[in-house]
């Protein structure tokens, strides 16, 4: 937080991205804003392209169904242009965020159409906690995404409501909550911490290196790592202490 103003600074997305999603999960554990077991989605959730790169940006949501036609009446907004609609007046990358109200799913939440959609409308992402297809087609646009799996049809798909918080792989996930994921899986990043993250990712890294360089090289020496062990603690409380006080 900028200690003039009062306002959030704004993270900085490309230093995100250099890291994997467990490391920014370390470091946020350094802050202690939520419990070790919070804030990041479960198994549910698999990155559909475990190749890419760590995507980061703000969460755009929406809830999904497939197994009934959607029931409008005449002059009702359409959920789908509003979601454009949105991801069209952001100024920061988006992540389309879609929890699927059927269970089990009756149809995919996504294929190739609507991830070109996205992203030519600014997305660099999509999770959902229903179904996927098309996956050769989509991998084809760089465009990361996320489900729980795959499935062929598509169902009587379409978007029931959007800028709404929703429940995906046991996070509730709100517009505009910022998200991080690789193919270890996707976490939320506290907005008023963010701008330090890419920081405690580096100094953990650094300091984790101190056990884990020594046994790369083959040293078998038990006091010696008991003593790396040791140091790497007393170097990252140290850290705890400077992120509380930045």
């Amino acid at each position: 937080m900028n200690s003039v103003t009062g306002a959030l600074e704004p993270p900085n997305f490309a230093e995100l991205a250099r890291f994997d999603t467990p490391t920014i999960c370390n470091a946020i554990e350094l802050f202690d804003v939520r419990q070790p077991t919070a804030g990041y989605m479960d198994r549910r959730i698999a990155a559909c392209f475990p190749d890419l790169p760590p995507m980061v940006g703000y969460a755009a949501t929406a809830t999904f169904r497939s197994a009934e036609p959607a029931r409008r009446r005449d002059g009702d907004p359409n959920p789908s242009v509003q979601l454009l609609e949105f991801l069209a007046d952001l100024s920061e990358p988006a992540i389309v965020v879609f929890q699927d109200l059927d269970d089990p799913p009756a149809g995919a939440t996504f294929g190739d159409g609507m991830c070109l959609t996205y992203k030519t409308f600014g997305a660099v992402g999509l999770i959902t906690s229903g179904a996927a297809r098309d996956l050769d087609a989509v991998r084809a646009l760089d465009f990361a995404c996320f489900s729980h799996g795959a499935v062929c049809g598509h169902g009587h798909c379409h978007i029931e409501s959007t800028s709404v918080p929703v429940h995906v792989g046991g996070v509730t996930i709100h517009p505009g909550d910022l998200l991080h994921g690789d193919r270890n899986g996707v976490t939320t990043i506290p907005l008023d911490i963010a701008h330090l993250v890419p920081y405690a990712c580096s100094e953990y890294l650094k300091h984790e290196a101190l056990v884990l360089d020594p046994l790369r090289d083959g040293n078998t020496d038990i006091p010696e790592h008991q003593r790396a062990i040791a140091e790497m603690g007393r170097r990252l409380n140290r850290l705890k202490e400077e992120l509380s006080n930045p």
